[in-house]
């Protein structure tokens, strides 16, 4: 996995993308997360509470490799570094938003629907993309088209990923990682389910590995 500058190290391949609606619902999401093998999720820029949260699992959760997620804007990129997030990610990209996290040095996950898009990021450097919205975007029969032009770039899907799609978007081999909203939804976060979503993420974790075969 590539970018201008590397992520920060994480073993799964299934990243939650979370949306809270409180600050403080972010640690105990992030430690049931953890205690079913996820260690890595991307928290969005979708509530006013987002950085508040991002500052909290960066203080109290430092296992979890921390995302920031829904970057838009150059102004974000800052932002969210100051919260402590380690990486970001973008449904999109403009080229502010990458001058940006170039300059600033925030390891970043653009997001690309199209082989235009893919070339323009690959022009700059980065090397792992988000497909967004994969589904609309084509899935799987789109990820399979751009493996033979780009093979060089791999792809984080995300945007209608599901318990029962992912494990056939992480056998591509073009595949890095997937991202979805399925391990924690907000109702879960609301009522507290912690171990309803550790449950979820043992058998993502089980899933994903059983891809890699007895030796992976």
């Amino acid at each position: 996995m590539s970018t201008p500058f590397p992520l920060p190290p994480f073993h799964s391949r299934v990243v939650p993308v979370v949306a809270l609606s409180h600050a403080d619902q972010a640690v105990p999401l992030a430690r049931a997360l953890l205690a079913g093998g996820i260690d890595v999720i991307e928290i969005t820029l979708r509530h006013p509470c987002a950085l508040d949260a991002i500052a909290n699992v960066a203080a109290e959760v430092p296992d979890m490799a921390l995302g920031a997620g829904t970057l838009l804007q150059a102004a974000d990129v800052e932002r969210v570094m100051r919260a402590g997030a380690r990486f970001g990610l973008s449904p999109g990209h403009t080229d502010a938003l990458l001058d940006e996290v170039v300059n600033q040095g925030l390891p970043f996950v653009p997001g690309v629907m199209t082989p235009s898009e893919v070339l323009g990021c690959r022009d700059r450097g980065f090397r792992l993309m988000k497909l967004f919205p994969a589904q609309q975007a084509g899935g799987l029969g789109m990820l399979k088209a751009l493996a033979a032009p780009v093979p060089d770039v791999r792809f984080c899907p995300t945007g209608g990923v599901s318990e029962t799609s992912f494990t056939e978007l992480l056998a591509l081999p073009n595949v890095a990682m997937v991202g979805g909203s399925w391990l924690a939804p907000l109702a879960d976060i609301e009522a507290g389910r912690w171990a309803l979503i550790t449950q979820r993420a043992q058998q993502a974790t089980r899933c994903a590995q059983n891809l890699l075969g007895p030796s992976g």
